[in-house]
């Protein structure tokens, strides 16, 4: 539930079909859980759709899949898509909310492409959402705000999603910064930078 201090009246929780909401933060800030109460309150049938791959062999990984697991509530739907995003949003309807967690997943697993190859694969995606008729909240990692990464593959990494965040929050309909536990309407608080 959203706290009585939050300010987040109805309003500001809407989610309606068709719509795009980002949900960004940085590691253990609550973005996924925000996410998930955004989904949880637009009174939509939920579709829970996990980009992250399984890693059996990786012991941490397993134990926060399995916390997003208990998390869910058991009537919601949920599709393990890995790198199959776009034509996951293809099979989501008009009455239900396709929660996309994560993004930054997502990015990972087409990480090896080409610049060119990964540029079609960011149109695809984009094109997906655009013919997508579910609400869509995708929750996307923030990189980047300390150490720079030691390896080129980490630099693309951050520089692929820090570029394709920025391209869905010009077509989103809501965004919201999540940090410390605490949810801030972006939208609502900023300015868009001009063209570059």
């Amino acid at each position: 539930m959203v706290a009585a201090d939050s300010g987040a009246g109805p309003g500001h929780l809407l989610i309606t079909s068709g719509s795009l909401t980002l949900v960004s933060g940085p590691a253990r800030s609550g973005k996924s859980r925000w996410a998930e109460h955004l989904a949880e309150v637009s009174r939509l049938g939920v579709v829970y759709v996990a980009t992250g791959p399984e890693l059996p062999d990786d012991q941490d990984w397993q134990e926060r899949l399995a916390a997003h697991r208990q998390r869910r509530p058991s009537h919601w739907r949920c599709l393990e898509v890995g790198a199959a995003l776009p034509a996951a949003l293809g099979r989501l309807g008009a009455n239900q909310v396709g929660l996309i967690d994560s993004l930054g997943s997502w990015v990972a697993s087409h990480l090896d492409l080409p610049a060119d190859d990964w540029g079609l694969q960011c149109q695809g995606l984009e094109a997906a959402i655009a013919s997508c008729s579910a609400a869509l909240v995708v929750v996307c990692e923030e990189t980047g705000w300390g150490v720079v990464p030691a390896t080129s593959s980490g630099g693309r990494f951050r520089d692929r999603l820090g570029l394709l965040h920025q391209q869905l929050t010009a077509r989103a309909d809501r965004a919201w910064l999540v940090l410390q536990g605490r949810a801030v309407d972006l939208f609502s608080l900023s300015l868009p930078l001009p063209p570059p």
